[in-house]
């Protein structure tokens, strides 16, 4: 992976919110626009702060009074998997086109025996690629 940059990679079209948006509008935003982290920024499109799907667990975590709503109601259920002995090429392939973070790894026998996500893919590509310039 020689001499590419940040630059060539990232997102320039970006969905902001400002720190007064409102939670909620904050989640449809992110829904929406199927995204995962709403950068937060001033006036001066200076960043302030940021707002991700994982905040949300919190914020649900948190609420009161408690919705006393199953997970049935929201999870997926037609869900993208991998196989312990699947190539990662294949893998990250499938979480691109599924447009997904997480993929559950499954086995015949077994059902399910582990979890594989675009974070465990990033630190194996830092440590197998030398960082440029190196």
């Amino acid at each position: 992976m020689d001499d590419i940059y940040v630059a060539l990679l990232m997102s320039s079209d970006l969905v902001t919110a400002t720190p007064e948006t409102l939670v909620e509008d904050a989640a449809w935003l992110l829904l929406e626009d199927d995204i995962g982290s709403l950068p937060v920024v001033d006036a001066d499109n200076d960043l302030v702060g940021i707002l991700t799907t994982t905040d949300f667990v919190t914020i649900v975590a948190h609420s009161e009074p408690k919705a006393e709503t199953t997970v049935e109601r929201y999870m997926t259920t037609d869900v993208v998997t991998a196989t312990a002995q699947e190539d990662i090429r294949d893998a990250a392939d499938r979480m691109l086109v599924n447009d997904c973070h997480h993929l559950p790894v499954v086995d015949d026998e077994e059902g399910l025996i582990g979890m594989i996500s675009t974070a465990d893919l990033t630190q194996y590509l830092s440590r197998v690629e030398t960082p440029s310039p190196a």
